[in-house]
C-alpha cells in the first residue's frame, strides 16, 4: 500500500510505470518484463521507481545500514583465461605476473585480524598447470591459523577450475573445501547470466549453466553465496531484468543467496574497450544506468533476496551513498586490499575506514552497523557513540599494505611455471 505521498505522486507517473509501481507496493510480484519497463523511466516516472524502491528497502530490511570490515587477498594475477574485460590478469611469460605463496597469505590474514577484520574474501586468476588442491590448501592454512576469521573465497570459476584440476565433481570438490574451512563463496565471475553476451566479452569464460551448477551445488551443501551482476559494456537492460529474474528463481528455490552486488564495468583499462576486442563498448554505466539497477534490482529481488549492495570501489563513495537512497542497504567492505578493479582504471582507493562508512551513512539520518559476512548484526551504532578502529588511524593504505601495482612491479613474489619450478629442482 503507498503511503499518501508516494500516493500522490504516483498519480502524476506515466499509467504503466504507476501500476507496476502500485503493484510493488502491495507486495505484489514484479516480472522481468515489468522490471524492464522500469529500467526505462526517466524524469519524475525514474524518481518514482526510487521512491518506491527506497520505501520497499525500509520496509524489507529497515534504516539500519551495514557495513563488513574486511580484507581482500587476490592471491595470483596470472591467469590462463582472456577475459576481455579484466585488466587484472597476466599470462604467466609477463614480468608482472605474481604468486602469493601460502605463508605470505597467512602473513596478510594476520594482518586482516589486527586490524580488526572478520572476513579475509581471497580470489584470484587461474594459473596453468595449477595443482587442484591448491585452494583446498590455502582454505587449511588461513583456517588453521584463523579458526574465527570468516573466509569468503574462489569464485564459480575458481571452483570450476579446482574441480576440473582436481577431476572430482563439483560438489565433492565443494565438500572438500568446506571440510578444509571454507564459509561463504563470493557470486562472482556471473558478469551477464545469458550465454550470447558471455560468448562475446569472455569466450572461454566458465558458461551461464555451470554458473548455475556450482551455486545452486554450494547451496545444497549449505554454503552460501553472494550474487552479482556486471553490466555497462555490451549488454542491454533486457539482460539486466532476465539476469535478475534467474537469481530470483535461484533463491526461491535454493535461499542460499545473501546479497545482490551490482558491478558497473571499469572500462579504462578494460581490454574490450582499450584494445577495441570487442564492438561497440560502451563507458561503463552511466549514473542514470547505476540508479536504475540499484532500484530495479530492490523492487524485483528485495522480497526474496533483503540485501543490495552499492560498490563504493566501483561508483565512489559519494554515488554509493546516494544509491542508499534508491533502493540499497549495504556499502561492502572496507577491503583493505583492491586489485581487480583499480587495475582497470578505478579511482576510489582500496580502504574506506569504517569511521568514514559510518559517516556516509548518517549523513542520510540512518543508522550505521557492522555486520558479519552472512548479515549477522555485530554492533549498532544507534547515536553518536564512536569507537576508532586500527584501520581509522591509517594515513596511507598503499603504504601501510602494499598496492596491486607495486606487487605486479616487484619480483618478490614473482610467478614461476610448474614447468620452470621443476627444472629449477632439478638442477639442484
Amino acid at each position: 500500500m503507498a503511503t499518501n505521498g508516494l500516493a500522490a505522486i504516483l498519480e502524476h507517473v506515466d499509467s504503466p510505470v504507476s501500476t507496476i509501481l502500485h503493484r510493488a507496493l502491495e507486495g505484489e510480484e514484479i516480472s522481468w518484463s515489468e522490471g524492464l519497463r522500469l529500467c526505462e523511466a526517466n524524469g519524475l516516472d525514474l524518481q518514482a521507481v526510487c521512491l518506491v524502491a527506497d520505501e520497499m528497502r525500509r520496509r524489507q530490511v529497515g534504516d539500519v545500514v551495514t557495513y563488513v570490515v574486511n580484507r581482500n587477498i587476490n592471491f595470483t594475477n596470472v591467469c590462463i583465461k582472456h577475459c576481455t574485460f579484466c585488466a587484472f590478469s597476466r599470462e604467466y611469460r609477463e614480468e608482472q605476473g605474481y604468486f602469493l605463496p601460502a605463508e605470505e597469505i597467512v602473513r596478510r590474514a594476520q594482518e586482516a585480524v589486527d586490524m580488526g577484520a572478520t572476513e579475509v574474501c581471497m580470489q584470484a586468476g587461474l594459473p596453468p598447470k595449477m595443482d587442484g588442491n591448491l585452494y583446498i590448501d590455502l582454505t587449511r592454512a588461513v583456517k588453521t591459523a584463523f579458526p574465527d576469521l570468516h573466509l569468503h573465497a574462489f569464485s564459480p570459476e575458481e571452483v570450476l577450475y579446482g574441480a576440473t584440476r582436481a577431476a572430482v565433481p563439483i560438489p565433492q570438490y565443494l565438500k572438500e573445501l568446506r571440510a578444509a574451512g571454507l564459509d561463504t563463496l563470493p557470486g562472482t565471475s556471473a558478469e551477464i547470466l545469458d550465454q550470447e553476451i558471455r560468448d562475446i566479452i569472455a569466450p572461454g569464460r566458465i558458461t551461464t549453466k555451470q554458473w548455475i551448477e556450482v551455486i545452486t551445488s554450494a547451496h545444497s551443501l549449505g554454503i552460501p553465496t553472494t550474487s552479482t551482476i556486471m553490466y555497462g559494456h555490451v549488454e542491454t537492460q533486457t539482460h539486466w531484468v532476465k539476469h535478475l529474474n534467474l537469481l530470483r528463481d535461484i533463491q526461491k528455490e535454493t535461499q542460499g543467496f545473501t546479497e545482490f552486488v551490482p558491478l558497473s564495468l571499469i572500462h579504462q583499462e578494460a581490454p574490450m574497450y582499450q584494445r577495441k576486442l570487442v564492438k561497440n563498448v560502451r563507458q561503463g554505466a552511466t549514473g542514470a544506468e547505476v540508479v536504475k539497477m540499484h532500484a530495479v534490482a530492490r523492487l524485483m529481488l528485495g522480497p526474496t533476496m533483503r540485501n543490495i549492495q552499492s560498490s563504493w570501489v566501483k561508483e565512489g563513495p559519494k554515488l554509493s551513498q546516494y544509491l542508499l537512497t534508491c533502493g540499497a542497504n549495504d556499502l561492502g567492505g572496507t577491503l583493505i586490499n583492491e586489485s581487480i578493479s583499480t587495475s582497470a582504471g578505478a579511482q576510489y582507493g582500496q580502504l574506506v575506514p569504517p569511521k568514514e562508512l559510518r559517516r556516509l551513512i548518517r549523513d542520510l539520518g540512518r543508522t550505521p552497523a557492522e555486520r558479519s559476512t552472512t548479515y549477522k548484526l555485530r554492533k549498532v551504532y544507534s547515536g553518536d557513540d564512536e569507537e576508532l578502529s586500527p584501520l581509522d588511524m591509517i594515513e596511507n593504505a598503499n603504504e601501510r599494505f602494499g598496492s596491486y601495482r607495486k606487487l605486479a612491479a616487484s619480483s618478490q613474489f614473482r610467478y614461476v611455471h610448474p614447468f620452470e619450478r621443476e627444472k629449477q629442482q632439478a638442477s639442484h
